[in-house]
Parts: C-alpha cells; sequence; structure tokens
C-alpha cells in the first residue's frame, strides 16, 4: 500500500501566517504566508532590514534533492526497503518528499510522534520501540479500530512487555503488529539470548491481541564506530538477527516476514547481512529505518555513511565579539545547534574550528589566514541532524543562490 499524507493537511502548513514565534526568520515575513514569501524567491541573506535576525538554521534545496534520489537507487540496487526515522526531522513536508521518492513507511520512536505522524495522514508506521504505556496503547488500538488502513508494527523483548501489551489491547479488535527485537550485549533494548529471543517469541504467539509479523534490531546501538573490528562485530550481530528469523519461522502469523534494522553508518551491512538468501519458501521484507540521511551532515555521517551524500542543514550566525586576537564569538549556541556529537564546522573557515559553545555562543579559534570581522554571516555545518531539528520550528529551504523556494515546519 502506498504510504502518502494528506496533501490538504500538507498545504494548510504553507497557508499559516508567520510571526514572532519562529526565531531568525526576517521580522518583514510576519504576517505573510510560507506559500507568500516562497513565491516571491526572496534574497535570504539580505544585509538591510528585509535580512534575518540570526542564528538562523537553512536546508539546501540541491542537497536534498541528491540526497532523496541517492538513498532510493541504492535501496533498490541493494533489495532494502526504506522507512525513514521520523524522529531526525519532525517535519511531514519533509517525510512526503521521501514518501515521494519511494520509502515504504515512517519509522517513529514514540507515541507522540506517531501521532503528529497520523494527524498528517501516514498510513503506515514502524514504531521501534516496546510500547509500555497504557494510554499510548489504548490511543494505538483505537486508531487501528477506525481505520483499517493503518498499519503499525512495534517491537516487544520481554515476556513482561508481552502480558502488559496484552493486557493494555484489551477489547481491541484489531491485533497489533509486533516484532522480536533481538539486542546487542552492551546495547540498548532487545533480547540478549537465543532462549530469550525464543521465549518472548512464543509468548507473542500465545497473546490473543498481539501478532509476531518479524523481527528487530538497530545495529549501531553501542556507537557509530566504522574501524574494521567494530564493522566485523555489526556484522555478527546482523547474522544473529537472520539466524533469530529463520529459527522462528514456524511462529510467525504474516505471509511476508518483516526484518528490520539500520541507521545510517552501516546501511551497507544490513543490506549485505539481511537482503536475499532466505531459506527457499520464506518471503522476507529487508527494511531500513536510515533517517539522518536526508540532509547527512559534515561531522558524524560524513565520518561513517558509506554512501555518496551531501549535507543539506546549515546553521548561519554573526560574529559578535573580537575580544582577543585569533578569538571570535559568534551567535549561535546550545539552543541553535547539535553538539552532543561533534561541534559545528566552519564551512567558510578552513582553518578555523568551534572549541566551545555556550547557551547563545560559539567560540571560534581562528586560523591566522581567516576573517571574521564583526557583523559578519558564517555558516555552520553540523554534526547529528537529529539534534539540531528540535531547535528549529521553521526552517528556510534555500536554493543555490540562497534564495527561498519553502519553508519546512518541524513538530517536536
Amino acid at each position: 500500500m502506498s504510504a502518502q499524507l494528506h496533501a490538504d493537511k500538507l498545504a494548510a502548513l504553507d497557508h499559516e501566517p508567520l510571526d514572532w514565534r519562529f526565531k531568525g526568520i526576517p521580522a518583514t515575513w510576519w504576517g505573510q504566508t510560507a506559500a507568500q514569501v516562497s513565491s516571491s524567491r526572496p534574497a535570504f541573506f539580505d544585509d538591510g532590514p528585509s535580512g534575518p535576525s540570526g542564528p538562523v538554521c537553512v536546508l539546501r534545496e540541491s542537497a536534498l534533492v541528491h540526497n532523496l534520489t541517492t538513498m532510493a537507487n541504492w535501496c533498490t540496487d541493494r533489495g532494502v526497503e526504506l522507512a525513514p526515522h521520523g524522529k531526525t526531522h519532525m517535519a511531514p513536508q519533509l517525510l512526503a518528499r521521501q514518501f515521494g521518492a519511494g520509502a515504504c513507511a515512517v519509522t517513529a520512536a514514540t507515541i507522540s510522534q506517531v501521532r503528529v505522524f497520523r494527524a498528517f495522514g501516514a498510513r503506515d508506521v514502524v514504531l521501534a520501540n516496546e510500547v509500555v504505556d497504557l494510554a499510548g496503547l489504548a490511543w494505538l488500538a483505537a486508531e487501528l479500530d477506525a481505520d483499517p488502513d493503518f498499519h503499525a508494527v512495534c517491537w516487544v523483548d520481554s515476556p513482561a512487555g508481552v502480558e502488559l501489551m496484552t493486557a493494555g489491547l484489551a477489547g481491541a479488535r484489531r491485533r497489533l503488529d509486533v516484532c522480536v527485537e533481538v539486542g546487542m550485549a552492551g546495547g540498548r533494548t532487545g533480547c540478549r539470548t537465543d532462549a530469550e529471543i525464543d521465549a518472548v517469541a512464543r509468548a507473542v504467539a500465545a497473546s490473543p491481541r498481539l501478532r509476531l509479523v518479524g523481527v528487530a534490531g538497530y545495529e549501531a546501538s553501542t556507537g557509530q564506530d566504522v574501524s574494521p573490528d567494530a564493522v566485523d562485530g555489526v556484522r555478527a550481530y546482523l547474522r544473529d538477527m537472520r539466524a533469530a528469523t529463520v529459527r522462528l519461522a514456524h511462529l510467525f502469523e504474516a505471509d511476508t516476514v518483516i526484518v528490520t534494522a539500520g541507521g545510517s553508518t552501516y546501511p551497507d551491512a544490513v543490506a549485505d547481512e539481511l537482503a536475499g538468501g532466505w531459506p527457499a519458501g520464506m518471503s522476507v521484507r529487508t527494511i531500513l529505518r536510515s533517517g539522518c540521511y536526508l540532509t547527512h551532515d559534515n561531522g558524524l555521517y560524513a565520518r561513517t555513511s558509506p554512501l555518496e551524500l551531501r549535507p543539506a542543514l546549515q546553521v548561519w550566525a554573526q560574529v559578535a565579539s573580537r575580544p582577543e586576537p585569533g578569538l571570535a564569538l559568534v551567535t549561535m549556541g546550545r539552543r541553535d545547534v547539535s553538539f552532543d556529537a561533534g561541534l559545528p564546522v566552519p564551512l567558510s573557515l578552513p582553518g578555523s574550528s568551534v572549541v566551545r559553545l555556550n547557551d547563545q555562543h560559539a567560540f571560534v579559534e581562528l586560523g591566522d589566514e581567516d576573517q571574521a570581522p564583526v557583523g559578519a554571516w558564517l555558516p555552520f555545518g553540523i554534526s547529528h541532524p537529529c539534534t539540531t531539528f528540535d531547535k528549529w520550528q521553521l526552517i528556510p529551504v534555500l536554493d543555490d543562490e540562497d534564495r527561498v523556494i519553502s519553508l519546512v515546519r518541524t513538530f517536536f
């Protein structure tokens, strides 16, 4: 089934008036709609009163197009499907573009995230967690019962979880599809042993409210190390997922079994180990859940992704002070840009580096040849898109001439 969002609800975002709630945007845009702004294709970095009030986050259209096409072609070539993780951007407008490029579903981490995407019409959702709150289970059951075209699958990794979910779904007309989650030693959630995997699968098979449809995992749960030894460990874990899938074949209730893994660091390993080569008569969908591929970055994923992607997400800020030789203070801080997986990267100052962030300032050590006068606008690449997106409610999308062609809303 095609996974599409409601066009009218997406269009409504373009017709909401802009105002002071959206940091960074020019005050001259207030009172206009996103559609009115983008139709005029304004030059974004205007030096006068029509320009932004920094800092400001922007997306690069040409990089988005490149990444969407590259990932779609790669998935087709490798025989995997893609359910991109919506937590990265929480932007229905961007999700619509991912669906348009062939995504089969959206992945979410929480019930709250599922609610956002359901509000815009998402019909196919992968909830990459075990749902343990009764309110969340009740809402999910109501959604499934109300809409026969809504399909959701989530994880389970303990008999206790099976028992709780079964109780929470009492009275539901439709059963909830679940995958047994296989964990990594020292990693995050998921069963750690074959005996635990099998016990959970048997508990699901015995539940009147759950339906066992596959096996799930997350191969980057211990980090994004791409050294040979670390990659060997990832591949061994993925082979354990494959073995569990074959071993549990007699318990699955779906005609086509789901096997799903994947972040944005090891998609090649996932495809190598989980796509194809299944026993005769066993129909398997291998679903990748990468989210950060869409915008890529200049840090973590620039170092670790095996795909030829382009960074699309930038934060721009101005030099506010030059208090010491070789030091620039820039109007961008922890409220504006990710720092959990590396500090921002100055894109126009090749010899410089960000060495520290305060809430609203970045400390930039300047290279000998780099110029950063007070008032200058500077672009910064980011490391880890997920924790930059969540700091911005409205993000302009720019063409290669820095003209605004659309505005993207986020819902965190």
